[in-house]
């Protein structure tokens, strides 16, 4: 009996906490640009110098520094993409407000801080009263396009050498700053503050300090992005109305309920007892899955939501699995708790495989993919871990409550016939 009230008190509870603190999960969770609404704009890249030209590479690092600028911004998930050869592409959910004038500023602001070249600084604390790097000695237009290059020392460590347009300028601030720092900001973030050791009278700096390859290759990259001669120029802004989010993020949610509903009733008639711990779980899973997006201040999108119901799928595969071995063991003549010690020993490793494949798979999305992948990706990664969580641990401890109550040890409570055991 105690094992049985046990089971009902971990059920009311848990229900219980759902109940409080599910409002605040859907009012804070973040939506993307197909589900709230937001805008689309088409840019196209020019040369600001004479003598400058669009290159593929420096129309994908303006695209990347427009990403991370709107990351910045702390827009919900951009999706930046160049099309042809001088155009790029930017969708972002924007907060568009009630009334008309309240989404035309909020549309004009985005468009006034992503058409901004990105601005690259080198600056001191030469006469800067507080001791910030408040004096700008050199702008990354100042320097060659992609001469920020990764070499190493006679010591084989890493070092970015970069290359100036002009001689003088950097001779005359080197001789000033001399054991000053000469701090590089992109976008008014600090990015590294070298110290400079001496003259530089060659049209050429070396900055030293890196720890690795990739953090000097990091730097080179910020450096070369804050050097391209480019500018943008729209040529066009569409608003995607936040009424067409609303119906897709409807219909999407009944769709997701009725499959919810359906894969339930088909749990509860294959499977009976298991079939209701696994509902049960399957619900827990729902509702700890909103809870780490919520923590992360994830967006949801349509591909997010896909991927949430794709783990829904595989949570549910989970459980099916236990339960087919369960019910194995007993038309093997086994009683109901060692069907469920063997049920659940066997079925472990099958589902820990599948899903450490899967996590692989999305971890090489995530660093390989883009916008609309990366949320698919990370969704999938999110799902997995708490699926491990609810529907692997969890439907056993609920299980072995039941079967420990000694309410519920008759083989057809498992959806096992009598007719179906084979003698020991």
């Amino acid at each position: 009996m105690k094992r049985l009230l046990a089971f009902v008190l971990v059920v009311l509870v848990g229900f219980g906490v759902m109940g409080i603190f599910t409002p605040k999960l859907l009012d804070g969770t973040k939506l993307g640009l197909d589900l709230k609404g937001g805008v689309e704009i088409l840019y196209e890249a020019h040369p600001i110098t004479e003598d400058g030209e669009v290159t593929k590479e420096s129309l994908n690092k303006t695209a990347m520094s427009l990403e991370d600028r709107a990351n910045k911004s702390k827009v919900a998930e951009p999706e930046v993409t160049t099309e042809g050869k001088n155009r790029i592409r930017l969708k972002i959910a924007v907060s568009t407000g009630e009334t008309d004038k309240e989404r035309d500023e909020a549309v004009q602001k985005i468009r006034d801080l992503m058409k901004r070249p990105a601005e690259l600084q080198f600056r001191s604390a030469d006469g800067c009263a507080d001791g910030s790097y408040c004096k700008v000695e050199m702008y990354g237009n100042e320097f060659k396009e992609g001469a920020a290059k990764v070499e190493y020392d006679s010591l084989n460590e890493p070092i970015v050498r970069i290359e100036v347009k002009e001689k003088s300028k950097l001779t005359e601030v080197s001789t000033r700053l001399v054991g000053k720092n000469l701090a590089i900001y992109l976008d008014d973030k600090e990015i590294s503050a070298p110290v400079v050791q001496s003259v530089l009278d060659q049209g050429t700096a070396v900055i030293t300090g890196q720890d690795s390859r990739e953090e000097a290759q990091n730097l080179a990259d910020v450096i070369n992005l804050g050097a391209l001669p480019l500018k943008l120029t729209e040529k066009y802004t569409q608003s995607v109305g936040a009424t067409l989010g609303k119906q897709s993020l409807h219909d999407t949610l009944f769709a997701g309920g009725l499959a919810s509903v359906l894969i339930l009733a088909f749990m509860l008639a294959l499977y009976r007892l298991p079939g209701i711990v696994a509902s049960l779980c399957l619900i827990t899973f729902t509702w700890l899955l909103l809870g780490v997006f919520y923590l992360m201040g994830a967006t949801l999108t349509l591909p997010g939501i896909a991927a949430f119901v794709l783990g829904i799928g595989i949570a549910v595969d989970s459980n099916i699995i236990t339960a087919e071995r369960i019910k194995d063991e007993l038309r093997n003549g086994k009683t109901i708790a060692s069907s469920l010690r063997a049920g659940a020993k066997n079925s472990f490793r099958t589902i820990i495989d599948a899903h450490i494949t899967t996590i692989i798979a999305m971890t090489v999305l995530y660093f390989m993919g883009h916008g609309i992948v990366k949320s698919f990706a990370i969704v999938m990664i999110a799902s997995i871990v708490v699926n491990i969580a609810t529907n692997v641990f969890l439907p056993r401890y609920l299980l072995s409550l039941l079967v420990k109550s000694g309410y519920f040890n008759k083989p057809s409570h498992y959806s096992v016939k009598e007719s179906e055991i084979s003698a020991l």
